[in-house]
């Protein structure tokens, strides 16, 4: 079950600590990994060693180095069959103290950037018959939440499009889904005070965030051919947080 021996995927934001436990688990599962991010030291420690795990350094705000990950993914792993887009950064700010420059950088890392992989990616994995696709959107794509309208508007952005892409591909089984975190146990989290933490949790039917490897295991099924009836949906993942 969740086996990937075979598959070749890039995965984005893959030094960040959900990027990790994604790469973590899909290795497990035997997929050939292709890890991107920003950081070249932690993705090429995260790569020492691995057969059939390669790492690219690449910068979101560059439309070249967007332009030419997934080329480059490919011919790394000598295929292409799923892309995790992974990678987001948040820029927050009340409205009326919000610049262009925020929204905009938000937008097109977090947006503009995943539309054009998902779409380079398309073009690639149209020859396989067979195909994934996962965007990492976010729970306050569907909450809203105060001083995150660039980064709340980015991830809702990031679910309608991956509907209308799921739409037109469907029929070339490639399927194209979305998993919404709640809070996870990240560094960004690990940052907030002991008062914040205990006011997020008391709001958490399950009373506690969640961890990494848990959006991790979500990834792994809808990467896997137990998910192949699956397209268009988002993955919650936030211990009730939203229902």
């Amino acid at each position: 079950m969740f086996n990937l021996e075979g598959k070749k995927f890039l995965v984005t934001g893959a030094s960040g600590g959900i990027g990790q436990a994604i790469t973590d688990v899909l290795y497990e599962a035997g997929a050939t990994l292709c890890i991107s991010g920003t950081k070249k030291e932690i993705l090429e420690k995260m790569a020492e060693g691995k057969n059939n795990m390669y790492s690219l350094q690449c910068n979101l705000t560059k439309n070249e180095e967007v332009d030419g990950l997934v080329d480059k993914a490919s011919d790394l792993m000598v295929g292409f069959d799923g892309i995790i887009c992974n990678a987001g950064v948040t820029q927050d700010s009340l409205l009326l103290r919000m610049t262009d420059e925020a929204w905009n950088k938000v937008i097109n890392i977090n947006l503009t950037s995943t539309f054009k992989l998902n779409k380079k990616a398309c073009s690639k994995m149209l020859k396989n018959g067979w195909g994934r696709i996962i965007n990492i959107s976010s729970i306050v794509g569907f909450t809203g939440n105060p001083g995150q309208a660039n980064y709340a508007a980015s991830k809702a952005g990031m679910v309608a499009m991956s509907k209308c892409i799921a739409k037109e591909f469907a029929g070339r089984n490639i399927t194209v889904n979305c998993i919404a975190p709640g809070f996870i146990e990240t560094s960004m989290t690990s940052s907030l005070s002991q008062e914040q933490q205990n006011n997020i949790m008391s709001n958490i039917p399950l009373k506690r965030m969640g961890t990494p490897k848990e959006i991790a295991s979500g990834v792994l099924f809808l990467a896997s051919d137990e998910a192949s009836y699956i397209t268009g949906q988002t993955l919650h993942i936030n211990g009730g947080l939203l229902m």
